[in-house]
C-alpha cells in the first residue's frame, strides 16, 4: 500500500511512499480507511509551523477519516469485521487527573492520531478499539469523515457556551470549524452571522450565505453598522472565535455585548490587548478544546438528521494523488473541506 507522509522540515514536502500492511495488536483493530479530510491541522503540518516540531517524520498525516474493521487483536470484543468506524483521535494517557477526572480532551500525556503516530492517509491503519466510535447504518461514509470536525464545533457549542433560543451570534472565521460551528449554534437557536476577511470572499462567505448565514466581510464592511443592524445597537450575545489568528479575540471584544460571552475554538498563538474592559462588561471568556465522546455521538446525530449539511460542505474534487493542489487551494480559502477517497492509494 502506499501513504502520503510529511517528508522533512519544510514548507509542503508531501511525499507518496510505500508502506508495509500493519499488524493491529490485541488491544487494536486495524482499519480500512475509506474517506479522509483536510484541516487546518494539516494545513499547518503542511507549512509545518512551530507547534508540529515534535513530529518524527516522515509521518503519514490525517485524522479525520471513516473506514471499516477489516481485522481485530484478540483481546477486542466491542468491534467486528465489517463495522464502520470514525476515530476520536486525540488518545489519552488514562493515567494522569485529567483523564481521572473525565477531561481526557485535555489530557496531560495526550498523543495525536496524524501528528504523533501515523495517521490516515494511507489504506491502512491500526487503532486501539476504545479510540473508535461507530458509525449508524444510515451515515453515508464520506459524511462520516466529517464526524471529528463537527464533533469540535458541538463541543464549543453545546458544551462550552451559553447560546439559547433568540441569541444572536456572530461565528469568526468561515473555514471548516467555523460553519459547523455557526450551523450547531443555530440549532441551538441562535441566530448566527459568520464573518470572514478579504480572501474568504472567494469560497468560505459565499458557502456561509449558500448554507443560510448573514456574512459579514471584515475587511470591506462596516462593523459598527452591521452590528447595530444585526443586534438592535446591543452586541452579540455570544462571539466563537474560529479564525486561529491574533485579531480573533480582539475583534470578539468589540462585537459582545456586555455580559456576553466569547468561546476561543482557534488557536491564535498570541496577542496583546486591554484586558480590564473585558473584567467592566463582564464578559465570560471560555476555551474549547477537541472534543470527546459525547461530542461524537451528538455529531453523529447532526449529520444524520441533516442539521449538519454534509452534502452542501464536502469538496470531493481533490486528490491524494496530488496533494498540493488540495493543501494550497485550502490555505488560499478556496475551499472549506476537502475530503479525500483514500482508495486512490490503492495498489
Amino acid at each position: 500500500m502506499r501513504g502520503l507522509v510529511k517528508a522533512s522540515r519544510s514548507r509542503g514536502a508531501m511525499e507518496l511512499v510505500k508502506r508495509e500492511r500493519p499488524e493491529p495488536a490485541a488491544d487494536e483493530a486495524l482499519v480500512e480507511v475509506d474517506y479522509a479530510g483536510l484541516c487546518g491541522s494539516d494545513a499547518g503540518i503542511y507549512e509545518f509551523e512551530s507547534a508540529f516540531e515534535r513530529m518524527d517524520l516522515p509521518t503519514v498525516i490525517g485524522h479525520e477519516y471513516a473506514g471499516r474493521v477489516v481485522e481485530v487483536g484478540s483481546n477486542v470484543q466491542n468491534y467486528a469485521v465489517g463495522d464502520r468506524v470514525v476515530e476520536r483521535p486525540i488518545r489519552g494517557c488514562g493515567a494522569c487527573y485529567q483523564c481521572r477526572v473525565g477531561e481526557s480532551n485535555v489530557c496531560q500525556n495526550a498523543v495525536i492520531t496524524g501528528v504523533d503516530h501515523d495517521g490516515a492517509y494511507e489504506q491502512f491503519l491500526t487503532v486501539p478499539a476504545d479510540a473508535l466510535h461507530p458509525v449508524p447504518d444510515d451515515v453515508p461514509q464520506k459524511h462520516a469523515a466529517m464526524v471529528e470536525p463537527t464533533s469540535i464545533a458541538a463541543r464549543a457549542v453545546i458544551q462550552n457556551s451559553r447560546v439559547e433560543p433568540g441569541d444572536r451570534v456572530l461565528v469568526e472565521g468561515p473555514g471548516p470549524i467555523g460553519l459547523l460551528t455557526a450551523q450547531i449554534a443555530r440549532v441551538q437557536g441562535g441566530t448566527v452571522a459568520v464573518s470572514g476577511v478579504g480572501q474568504d470572499t472567494k469560497c468560505r462567505l459565499p458557502l456561509a450565505r449558500e448554507l443560510g448565514f448573514e456574512t459579514i466581510n471584515v475587511a470591506d464592511d462596516d462593523m459598527e453598522a452591521r452590528r447595530r443592524d444585526l443586534t438592535d445597537s446591543v452586541g452579540y450575545d455570544a462571539v466563537f472565535d474560529t479564525t486561529g489568528h491574533p485579531s480573533g479575540l480582539t475583534t470578539a471584544v468589540d462585537e459582545v455585548r456586555k455580559g456576553g460571552q466569547i468561546v476561543l475554538v482557534g488557536q491564535t498563538g498570541e496577542t496583546t490587548m486591554p484586558y480590564s474592559p473585558l473584567v467592566r462588561a463582564e464578559i465570560d471568556l471560555q476555551c474549547s478544546y477537541a472534543s470527546m465522546y459525547e461530542d461524537f455521538e451528538r455529531s453523529l446525530r447532526l449529520i444524520r438528521s441533516g442539521d449538519v449539511d454534509a452534502r452542501t460542505f464536502i469538496d470531493d474534487r481533490f486528490s491524494l494523488l496530488d496533494p498540493d493542489e488540495a493543501f494550497e487551494a485550502f490555505i488560499a480559502g478556496e475551499t472549506v473541506k476537502p475530503v479525500f477517497d483514500v482508495s486512490e492509494l490503492h495498489e
